[in-house]
């Protein structure tokens, strides 16, 4: 049985050449991320983008920062390939294929970890926490996205009604998030969520766009393969259609999770189960995606 993290070096690998094609969603998530950036001083000599992909972040930070070492690091050697695209000839940024439970990086070494949308591939977030721990520098900051557990929530309904078998990935809730930020040393995270609708012609299209960008199951004990045709119109009738009768148009949620902590001494710990949260705090409202 293959590992989790093999599954998705392999469909990151397979989904390289047309992922940017496929990625708007992620595209826009990473603008806001990016965004948040603006409410922090920093001055980083070194930042790592972690699950760099095509490297669209790894270039902006590499604007943002013109004067530190960026480092583009990712499982997936395709997808890294592709980020080389975003390089300019006279300032390139360092490209590191590797996971992010074993980065290849110095104890105390990195001033800012940057993450969109990759921490819900890896299978506990600790030993990715730990990680990014390990190599941030005290009062370093990491910031991240990632999907919480409304994400398809509508698509995850529709296959309970064709078959007993998991086809959706699971995710994490922010709360559980910040705890194993609390346990992995860094100081109270700030976590916020935000929920973005997003609208297809067709369920096809959902589909062919969760493929494209490389979203297919990758706990190993999930089901893949072939689905067949009933199956598949069993779930197009199960899917709510958002439009009138006979209309295809269908709506996907997506549940965008921000956290923000800084490597330092972890303050008074809080009561076991509990994890502070101050929604809001480095939020910057805007419109949901439609």
């Amino acid at each position: 049985m293959k590992t989790r993290s093999r599954l998705v070096r392999r469909s990151f690998d397979r989904a390289s050449a047309g992922y940017d094609r496929a990625a708007v969603v992620q595209g826009e998530i990473r603008a806001r991320l990016l965004e948040r950036l603006d409410l922090v001083k920093l001055a980083p000599a070194v930042v790592v983008d972690l699950g760099a992909g095509t490297g669209h972040a790894t270039r902006a930070l590499h604007r943002r920062y013109p004067r530190a070492r960026v480092v583009a690091l990712d499982l997936a050697g395709q997808m890294l390939r592709e980020a080389r695209r975003q390089q300019s000839w006279w300032r390139p940024f360092e490209r590191v294929a590797a996971d992010v439970e074993r980065l290849p990086l110095a104890d105390a070494s990195v001033d800012l970890a940057f993450s969109n949308l990759m921490l819900h591939w890896c299978g506990e977030p600790d030993r990715a926490f730990a990680e990014v721990r390990r190599v941030l520098r005290v009062d370093g900051l990491f910031t991240f996205t990632t999907l919480g557990p409304d994400t398809l929530r509508e698509l995850r309904a529709a296959w309970r009604q064709v078959d007993g078998h998991a086809h959706v990935n699971t995710f994490i809730d922010m709360h559980d998030l910040g705890d194993a930020l609390m346990r992995t040393g860094f100081a109270e995270p700030v976590m916020d969520m935000e929920r973005l609708t997003v609208t297809y012609p067709s369920l096809d299209a959902l589909l062919a766009e969760l493929k494209a960008g490389g979203s297919r199951p990758v706990d190993p004990a999930m089901r893949r393969g072939l689905t067949s045709r009933r199956a598949l119109d069993t779930l197009r009738s199960a899917y709510p259609a958002t439009g009138a009768a006979g209309s295809t148009s269908i709506a996907a949620t997506v549940e965008v999770v921000y956290g923000h902590a800084w490597a330092g001494a972890t303050r008074r710990a809080a009561p076991a189960g509990e994890v502070r949260v101050p929604i809001g705090q480095l939020r910057r409202p805007r419109p949901g995606r439609s």
